[in-house]
Protein backbone atom coordinates (compact mmCIF):
# COMPACT_ATOMS: atom_id res chain seq x y z
CA UNK A 1 0.00 0.00 0.00
CA UNK A 2 2.64 2.43 0.99
CA UNK A 3 4.64 1.51 -2.16
CA UNK A 4 1.32 2.15 -4.44
CA UNK A 5 1.19 6.17 -2.31
CA UNK A 6 4.40 6.43 -2.61
CA UNK A 7 4.29 5.92 -6.68
CA UNK A 8 1.27 7.60 -7.21
CA UNK A 9 2.78 10.72 -5.54
CA UNK A 10 5.82 10.47 -7.69
CA UNK A 11 3.56 10.55 -10.91
CA UNK A 12 2.00 13.79 -9.36
CA UNK A 13 5.26 15.17 -9.34
CA UNK A 14 6.51 14.65 -12.61
CA UNK A 15 2.90 16.02 -14.11
CA UNK A 16 3.68 18.50 -16.66
CA UNK A 17 1.51 19.36 -19.82
CA UNK A 18 3.39 18.79 -23.46
CA UNK A 19 4.96 21.91 -25.07
CA UNK A 20 1.74 23.20 -27.01
CA UNK A 21 -0.36 23.98 -23.93
CA UNK A 22 2.68 26.56 -23.52
CA UNK A 23 1.57 28.58 -26.42
CA UNK A 24 -2.34 27.68 -26.15
CA UNK A 25 -1.95 29.65 -22.60
CA UNK A 26 -0.12 32.43 -23.64
CA UNK A 27 -3.06 33.19 -26.54
CA UNK A 28 -5.65 32.37 -23.95
CA UNK A 29 -3.62 34.62 -20.95
CA UNK A 30 -3.41 37.57 -23.53
CA UNK A 31 -6.88 36.80 -25.25
CA UNK A 32 -8.70 36.93 -21.57
CA UNK A 33 -6.47 39.55 -19.99
CA UNK A 34 -7.83 42.10 -22.86
CA UNK A 35 -11.06 41.22 -21.99
CA UNK A 36 -11.05 42.28 -18.68
CA UNK A 37 -9.39 45.51 -19.66
CA UNK A 38 -12.28 45.82 -22.38
CA UNK A 39 -14.64 45.52 -19.31
CA UNK A 40 -14.12 48.03 -17.38
CA UNK A 41 -15.13 50.68 -20.26
CA UNK A 42 -17.98 48.73 -20.86
CA UNK A 43 -21.33 47.42 -18.43
CA UNK A 44 -21.44 44.17 -17.55
CA UNK A 45 -22.97 41.85 -15.43
CA UNK A 46 -21.83 40.64 -12.32
CA UNK A 47 -20.67 37.04 -13.11
CA UNK A 48 -18.27 38.33 -15.93
CA UNK A 49 -15.23 39.06 -13.70
CA UNK A 50 -15.25 35.87 -11.68
CA UNK A 51 -14.94 33.64 -15.06
CA UNK A 52 -12.71 36.02 -16.59
CA UNK A 53 -10.36 36.14 -13.45
CA UNK A 54 -10.50 31.75 -13.49
CA UNK A 55 -10.19 31.27 -16.92
CA UNK A 56 -6.78 33.74 -16.43
CA UNK A 57 -5.56 31.72 -13.88
CA UNK A 58 -6.02 28.55 -15.73
CA UNK A 59 -4.59 29.72 -18.79
CA UNK A 60 -1.41 31.14 -16.60
CA UNK A 61 -1.62 27.43 -14.93
CA UNK A 62 -1.21 25.85 -18.64
CA UNK A 63 2.07 28.16 -19.35
CA UNK A 64 3.54 27.13 -16.09
CA UNK A 65 2.75 23.43 -15.92
CA UNK A 66 3.85 23.26 -20.01
CA UNK A 67 7.15 21.13 -20.86
CA UNK A 68 9.91 23.58 -22.54
CA UNK A 69 11.24 22.21 -25.74
CA UNK A 70 14.28 20.27 -24.26
CA UNK A 71 13.07 18.99 -20.66
CA UNK A 72 15.92 18.01 -18.85
CA UNK A 73 16.89 17.51 -15.24
CA UNK A 74 18.38 20.74 -15.01
CA UNK A 75 15.01 22.71 -16.47
CA UNK A 76 13.27 20.44 -13.81
CA UNK A 77 15.56 22.10 -11.40
CA UNK A 78 15.08 25.54 -12.33
CA UNK A 79 11.65 24.82 -12.16
CA UNK A 80 11.24 23.83 -8.47
CA UNK A 81 13.51 26.91 -7.74
CA UNK A 82 11.05 28.93 -9.29
CA UNK A 83 8.13 27.36 -7.62
CA UNK A 84 9.97 27.75 -4.26
CA UNK A 85 10.91 31.08 -5.06
CA UNK A 86 7.64 32.53 -5.93
CA UNK A 87 5.99 30.50 -2.82
CA UNK A 88 8.27 32.36 -0.40
CA UNK A 89 7.46 36.12 -1.71
CA UNK A 90 4.09 35.72 -1.87
CA UNK A 91 3.45 34.33 1.50
CA UNK A 92 5.47 37.28 2.57
CA UNK A 93 3.80 39.77 0.35
CA UNK A 94 0.69 38.98 1.65
CA UNK A 95 1.71 39.65 4.78
CA UNK A 96 3.21 42.56 4.75
CA UNK A 97 0.56 44.02 1.91
CA UNK A 98 -1.85 44.57 3.37
CA UNK A 99 -0.36 46.18 6.56
CA UNK A 100 1.08 48.78 4.06
CA UNK A 101 -1.83 49.36 2.55
CA UNK A 102 -3.47 49.85 6.56
CA UNK A 103 -0.73 52.23 7.30
CA UNK A 104 -0.78 54.11 3.89
CA UNK A 105 -5.16 54.38 4.67
CA UNK A 106 -4.45 55.67 8.11
CA UNK A 107 -2.39 58.91 7.20
CA UNK A 108 -4.99 60.30 4.19
CA UNK A 109 -8.68 58.53 6.36
CA UNK A 110 -9.37 57.63 9.51
CA UNK A 111 -11.79 55.36 8.90
CA UNK A 112 -9.43 52.84 7.13
CA UNK A 113 -9.73 49.40 8.18
CA UNK A 114 -7.33 46.23 7.90
CA UNK A 115 -8.11 43.90 4.60
CA UNK A 116 -6.73 41.19 3.30
CA UNK A 117 -6.80 39.52 -0.04
CA UNK A 118 -8.93 37.99 -2.24
CA UNK A 119 -7.62 34.10 -3.94
CA UNK A 120 -7.48 35.37 -6.80
CA UNK A 121 -4.70 38.37 -6.13
CA UNK A 122 -2.65 35.92 -4.27
CA UNK A 123 -3.03 33.00 -7.09
CA UNK A 124 -2.65 35.70 -10.06
CA UNK A 125 0.94 37.04 -8.21
CA UNK A 126 2.50 33.49 -7.44
CA UNK A 127 1.85 32.39 -10.95
CA UNK A 128 3.36 36.15 -12.36
CA UNK A 129 6.35 35.40 -9.87
CA UNK A 130 6.80 31.91 -11.03
CA UNK A 131 6.75 32.12 -14.24
CA UNK A 132 9.00 35.12 -14.73
CA UNK A 133 11.45 33.71 -12.36
CA UNK A 134 11.82 30.68 -14.23
CA UNK A 135 12.35 32.28 -18.06
CA UNK A 136 15.01 34.82 -15.80
CA UNK A 137 17.00 31.84 -14.18
CA UNK A 138 16.53 30.02 -17.74
CA UNK A 139 17.99 32.82 -19.57
CA UNK A 140 20.80 33.59 -16.96
CA UNK A 141 21.92 30.08 -17.03
CA UNK A 142 22.04 29.07 -20.32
Amino acid sequence: MCEKERRRLEKLNKFQLSHSYKKIGIIASITIFSLMIAKKFIDEPDWVKPILSGLLLVSMLLISLAKEKVEDEYIDSLRSQSYRFAFIVVIIYSLVQPLVNYGVGILFDETETLKGFDYFQVLFFMLVVQILVFYKLKRYNK
